[in-house]
């Protein structure tokens, strides 16, 4: 992936709207001009939660236009639930933008965009800046069960095509997301966030069919910016975003190393990844 020349930093927000996109599910709107204009599609921030006594969490950037950010919150503790209550004029601490974010100019004419759950949240920009150019782009959208997908006519609005899963059939297809990409066209390639058991499919789909993939990774990120390596995930030694440390041993043979999610990522090759 290319290097941003975007810098982070801290902007203290306020909610301007919110709503609840599904069950445990909140869109939450924020007034962040210069978070807007410098976030690139795949990038992500790092939230405090209002009370302060909790860690920051990480959450991909869902819209970001003119004056507004906003940032789709799945209830799964303590942190997210503070999150999800605020309501409209509350102030919101946020670091960003963080990561890498897609190679848009890297996915060709014809890209299937593939989102498992609330990973549907780090590729709304991307369909919107294919549309935006004119390509031809397709979202496939897995979820648990039809509560659990959200936002799906969001991109039907951007004249792209969207094919439905749900694990339990009660929407859509009846199986894996990644069921219907193996069944599809084969696209120029693929752009994918989700869980990894998903992620890992893809990046297998994409190797039987020799499509580029770049995958972004869901973490939780201790610390978003890389000084913790609690993140590590293995790549190629010879990959653009393979870390230029540690060095290797004299006479070491492994042809791979460490990249921090957060840092180098959160998106990547699939080709290049070693996990």
């Amino acid at each position: 992936m290319p290097a941003l020349s975007t810098t982070p930093a801290i902007h203290r927000t306020v909610v301007i709207d919110r709503r609840e996109a599904g069950p445990g599910i909140v869109v939450v709107g924020l007034n962040a001009p210069a978070l807007a204009r410098a976030t690139h599609p795949g990038q992500f921030v790092m939230v405090v939660p209002p009370g302060g006594e909790r860690a920051a969490v990480a959450l991909g950037v869902y819209e970001a236009s003119s004056e507004r950010v906003s940032l789709m919150v799945a209830t799964v503790g303590p942190r997210t639930a503070e999150l999800v209550a605020l309501r409209v004029g509350a102030s919101l601490d946020v670091l960003g933008p963080l990561g890498n974010g897609f190679d848009l100019d890297a996915l060709g004419d014809d890209v299937a965009i593939v989102a498992g759950g609330v990973g549907l949240a780090s590729v709304l920009l991307v369909a919107q800046a294919l549309a935006s150019r004119g390509t031809r782009a397709r979202l496939y959208y897995g979820a648990r069960n039809a509560a659990a997908l959200v936002d799906a006519e969001l991109f039907a609005e951007l004249t792209i095509p969207v094919a439905l899963a749900t694990d339990d059939g009660s929407s859509g297809y009846h199986g894996y997301v990644t069921d219907l990409l193996v069944a599809a066209r084969p696209p120029s390639a693929i752009a994918a966030c989700g869980p990894a058991p998903m992620l890992r499919s893809v990046a297998r789909i994409a190797a039987e069919r020799n499509i580029p993939a770049q995958l972004s990774l869901e973490e939780a990120f201790a610390c978003g910016v890389g000084a913790c390596w609690g993140c590590a995930v293995g790549i190629d030694r010879a990959s653009r975003q393979a870390p230029a440390f540690p060095e290797p041993a004299p006479g070491e043979a492994r042809a791979y190393v460490h990249a921090r999610i957060c840092k180098e990522g959160p998106v990547f090759w699939a080709h290049e990844l070693r996990w």
